[in-house]
């Protein structure tokens, strides 16, 4: 999905000749992904929490959950783009569907697998909500 994004913008730059003449849509994303980058590298070394369980006899970090961040904060804006963008109905609302629910598994997995505590869910969640309105406000 990233990489999509990043060739939607490659592609208006390319032919609009000029960086500035990219919407603003892929410009947000890609500040959006450095964004989550840097929260993700903050989190790595200002360690939180660990993990509930050793993983391969070495302590984790653990907040937030670098899943539910990297997922959501992909997928939250993709969500954006959709509603925006896709002009069909039904596409829309399946599309709509199908990335909703990938998401909602994917930060389900996390926590059933045992290797997040709830608050690193809820704290990647309450990070990328706010990420992603900083997004939707800079780009829509």
């Amino acid at each position: 999905v990233m990489v999509g994004f990043a060739v939607w913008g490659f592609c208006q730059m390319v032919v609009r000749r000029s960086f500035f003449g990219v919407d603003r849509d892929p410009l947000a994303l890609g500040a959006l992904y450095v964004a989550l980058l840097a929260a993700y590298l903050l989190f790595e070394k200002c360690v939180v929490n660990y993990r509930p369980v050793l993983v391969e006899d070495v302590l984790e970090a653990s907040y937030p959950s670098s899943t539910t961040l990297l997922v959501l904060g992909v997928m939250m804006p993709a969500l954006m783009q959709v509603n925006r963008r896709v002009e069909h109905p039904c596409a829309r609302r399946a599309l709509v569907v199908a990335v909703t629910a990938f998401a909602v598994f994917m930060v389900l997995a996390r926590l059933i697998s045992g290797v997040h505590w709830l608050s690193d869910i809820v704290g990647g969640i309450l990070l990328v909500v706010g990420l992603a309105a900083a997004y939707r406000f800079a780009a829509l």
